[in-house]
């Protein structure tokens, strides 16, 4: 390996140790931290934001490769309006999937329920076997067995909001209208039109 190679590669190495650095100051930043808004809070998140992005910008640099993560930006053209301490957090995901294999989805759906007519077909039993699934299994663990189940992951969305505490079963007859860009803290995307932007 050349010296220059070499020199790239410690570089990397040095970015990745600033982001765990950073992460260390803002933690005791906002363990140690009293008031709202305190600056020493905010300090240390934009400290770690630039770690974050000089290392992620590096990484691709040189392996071609980028972090899941990203800096909240200002998107909305307004920008994070919510309060500085929220009292509660939303948590909102989607998650896309194509029906590529929609014999293998109705066998591992027959497996979890019996009641399925057995190698049934039609649109009313692809449904059917579609809501077993879901049922069964937490959406964390389709999302990592997507090809087991017959699916192929498409895009997907987190996006973590500032909210007001509710009552239990309170928007439950509506859960996604209440999506607020203004209150977005963070959001995390993943899809292939990345990877095109990456090749372009």
């Amino acid at each position: 390996m050349s010296d220059a190679a070499q020199l790239t590669i410690t570089e990397v190495r040095a970015a990745a140790e600033a982001v765990k650095a950073a992460i260390d100051r803002h933690l005791q930043a906002v363990s140690s931290s009293t008031e709202p808004g305190d600056p020493v809070v905010v300090h240390a998140y934009e400290e770690l934001a630039a770690a974050a992005i000089a290392y992620d910008q590096i990484l691709y640099e040189v392996y071609d490769e980028v972090t899941p993560f990203e800096i909240p930006g200002d998107e909305t053209g307004t920008g994070y309006q919510g309060p500085e301490q929220p009292e509660a957090i939303s948590v909102l995901i989607r998650r896309d999937y194509l029906i590529t294999d929609p014999k293998r989805l109705r066998a591992q759906a027959e497996r979890v329920d019996e009641g399925l007519t057995p190698g049934g077909g039609g649109e009313a039993e692809m449904t059917a076997a579609i809501g077993v699934l879901f049922g069964e299994y937490e959406p964390d663990e389709i999302a990592a067995r997507a090809e087991e189940f017959g699916l192929e992951e498409g895009d997907s969305t987190l996006w973590v909001s500032a909210t007001e505490p509710t009552d239990p079963g309170e928007w439950l007859p509506e859960p996604f209208d209440g999506a607020d860009p203004e209150l977005l803290i963070c959001r995390f995307d993943v899809s292939e039109v990345y990877d095109d932007e990456l090749d372009d």
